[in-house]
């Protein structure tokens, strides 16, 4: 981790992540019926989870409107999902907490819709496959794609910049005697 990325990670108040490409694999399913079907990551899951304990907030903004992308979200305790918004940006303005500056916020993306946010903000997250023009603009990609633990990576690297990695895997481990 380099100084400027572990400075930046540091700061963090507030992750906020693209669903599409980020949470799932990118593709859409869609069933004879016309149901759409996502897949998501328990890694991701468990990782939002544990930034959330450790006072990071996590919230999602997708260009896309889906009752499997709600349902996800209120599994995970994620109180700001805004869906249906092409322009994320100003659908971050509309609902940033004043009390969190933009320097304090990170956004994992992977296409074009999502670097209004990413060129703002302090901490810019992509996925390895995700567009070139992100990859070229991101402080940091992580090395699994979206859908399969890449979220899990971006929340490990900023709990362990903020020195709340280790006291959240010990809970896991058996105490010595």
């Amino acid at each position: 981790m380099t100084p400027d990325l572990l400075e930046r990670a540091r700061r963090i108040k507030l992750l906020i992540l693209d669903v599409d490409g980020v949470l799932t694999d990118g593709k859409l399913y869609f069933s004879n019926t016309g149901d759409e079907l996502k897949t998501f990551c328990t890694l991701d899951g468990h990782g939002i989870k544990l930034l959330q304990g450790s006072g990071v907030k996590v919230a999602i903004i997708t260009g896309r409107t889906s009752a499997l992308v709600a349902k996800r979200a209120k599994d995970l305790g994620i109180e700001l999902l805004i869906q249906g918004r092409e322009d994320k940006w100003v659908a971050l303005q509309e609902n940033l907490d004043n009390s969190i500056s933009l320097e304090e916020v990170a956004f994992m993306g992977d296409d074009w819709p999502d670097l209004s946010v990413m060129s703002r903000v302090g901490l810019a997250l992509t996925v390895p496959n995700a567009h070139i023009s992100v990859l070229d603009r991101a402080h940091w990609q992580s090395q699994f794609h979206g859908g399969q633990g890449a979220v899990r990576e971006a929340c490990d690297l900023i709990m362990q910049a903020q020195g709340t990695f280790d006291a959240a895997l010990a809970h896991y481990l058996p105490t010595h005697h």
